[in-house]
């Protein structure tokens, strides 16, 4: 299932290349404002809860937590948001096709460090 595999090193030109280029763009258009510039995240502790009592907006580039859910979750994540978790991300269940989920997915993953892709690949094969 092509929906659960991350991407690997992609040669250019390739599919997968074309899905992160796509998932890059689904990224800018819903994702930048709170995750930020290349996924870095807006705050410089994500893990402490601001003023407003919520926790900010995690890096998603390989260092904060994403790396360390499955493909369902982070997929259940982009559908459903943060609230169910106690956070304010919204859903995007009804916004992105499941085509362009996958394909923010597959861009997100391709920040990721080399050894964390390769961790998060040992904990879900």
């Amino acid at each position: 299932d092509s929906s659960s595999t991350p991407p690997a090193q992609v040669e250019a030109n390739s599919p997968a290349n074309d899905q992160i280029a796509a998932g890059k763009q689904v990224f800018q258009k819903n994702c930048l404002r709170c995750h930020g510039a290349d996924a870095v995240g807006l705050a410089e502790n994500w893990k402490k809860r601001g003023p407003d009592g919520n926790f900010p907006p995690p890096p998603l580039n390989g260092t904060g937590h994403a790396w360390h859910h499955s493909m369902q979750i982070l997929r259940e994540t982009v559908d459903n948001g943060g609230v169910p978790l106690g956070g304010v991300m919204p859903g995007f269940k009804d916004q992105l096709s499941e085509e362009q989920k996958t394909a923010v997915l597959a861009y997100i993953q391709s920040l990721w460090p080399e050894e964390t892709l390769k961790m998060w690949k040992e904990n879900n094969s």
